[in-house]
């Protein structure tokens, strides 16, 4: 499938306008080098699945950095508020996004390789797991950005995951009703537009939020376990663990659906 080449420029210069609008907003969104990876995964995701997909991340970019803002000050005082003000680098950019890109990368190479309309069913379904993954995806990362940060700022009582042990907010493997209760109406607020931009149907805003909901969980896990003991599982190495888990786990959802039409 190639692409006509305005096709191209309308992506480069689309993300090349917004990222120079966000650069002159006071409160920044992006350092200088994440705002280059994020103009280039956003070139990325609009030649490989177009402007739905582009408009999904944007809404998770926009809340996500908005929920991060929620309490800063409060935060940044307990030491437990995100770096540089919430500002995202390429590290954010790739530890939120690079789970979403393999599978719109993915989904471009599968409709470059059987360009016609009909097609076989396997390759079908693939298409629409490998969506629903995306939408997954972001899904379980807003997911988890609203449960920490609403955690952070609001959360009156913090439980370690694994024991239930009152902890100070912000600890690693924390987890509160405030937060939970946040990611949920996170990952089904991305899932809706998912829905709405027609990347997935309504049972598949549900595996969404499922998975999101486990991912979120099995990250908490993993934060009271496994990152204090090891110096190079860091918080972004740990997000594409968690996207990684919400779309393969909404992918395998909406697999079991497709084969045997029951709820799982």
């Amino acid at each position: 499938m190639f692409l006509p080449l305005k096709f191209w420029l309308l992506g480069v210069v689309l993300n090349t306008v917004l990222l120079s609008i966000s650069w002159f907003i006071p409160k920044k969104l992006l350092t200088p080098t994440g705002a280059i990876h994020a103009w280039f995964l956003g070139v990325l995701l609009w030649v490989s699945l177009g402007w739905r997909a582009y408009l999904l991340v944007m809404f998770y970019f926009l809340v996500g950095s908005t929920v991060t803002r929620i309490g800063i000050r409060e935060k940044e005082a307990l030491g437990i508020a995100e770096k540089r003000s919430g500002a995202r680098g390429p590290e954010n950019v790739w530890g939120s996004a690079l789970t979403g890109a393999i599978c719109a990368v993915s989904i471009f190479l599968i409709n470059w390789l059987y360009p016609g309309q009909i097609v076989p069913n396997w390759v079908s379904s693939t298409t629409s797991l490998l969506l629903l993954g995306f939408v997954a995806s972001f899904s379980t990362k807003l997911s988890d950005t609203c449960a920490s940060e609403v955690g952070k700022a609001y959360g009156k009582s913090t439980f370690l995951i694994t024991t239930l042990q009152a902890v100070p907010r912000g600890t690693e493997g924390a987890v509160s009703l405030e937060g939970t209760v946040a990611g949920i109406f996170g990952s089904i607020a991305i899932a809706l537009v998912g829905w709405s931009v027609g990347l997935t149907d309504l049972i598949g805003v549900v595996w969404c939020v499922i998975a999101a909901f486990v991912a979120t969980n099995l990250e908490s896990v993993i934060g009271a376990t496994l990152q204090s003991r090891y110096e190079w599982l860091t918080n972004e190495l740990v997000n594409i663990v968690n996207t990684l888990i919400g779309a393969v786990t909404a992918a395998s959802l909406g697999w079991l659906w497709l084969s045997f039409g029951i709820f799982i």
